[in-house]
């Protein structure tokens, strides 16, 4: 474990309390919602240490990665700062990550990159 500063997570917010990481999780049950679980405390824990099975960069991304259980997939992002952003998950169905699900998770990590992982508020 790192003897660092601790790691803060986030959970990205695409409108005021939307949050699509919670809607993901919250739908989950089982063997799944403990995976994802596990998976979240891990990533507190370690950061960008997790290695081999749990964790990979995203292919041909460039600061998306993956946290993996059995069939659970949550995709996030480092921000300076030793910050993580939480953006959504999936459970996998095929080894490679649908299109449509790989074209929403980058929409919000472009969101997290230009404003930040908070949604504005009203005028």
């Amino acid at each position: 474990m790192s003897d660092g500063p601790a790691w803060t997570v986030l959970d990205y917010e695409r409108r005021p309390d939307e949050f699509p990481i919670r809607l993901f999780v919250g739908g989950l049950d089982g063997r799944n919602a403990r995976d994802a679980a596990a998976l979240c405390d891990l990533l507190a824990a370690r950061g960008n240490e997790i290695r081999g099975t749990r964790s990979k960069l995203v292919e041909g991304q460039r600061n998306l990665f993956e946290l993996r259980g059995h069939q659970v997939r949550i995709f996030y992002l480092f921000l300076p700062g030793r910050r993580i952003v939480l953006l959504d998950g999936i459970v996998k169905q095929q080894d490679r990550i649908p299109a449509a699900d790989l074209a929403r998770v980058l929409g919000y990590q472009a969101d997290v990159e230009r404003r930040g992982p908070a949604a504005p508020r009203g005028r």
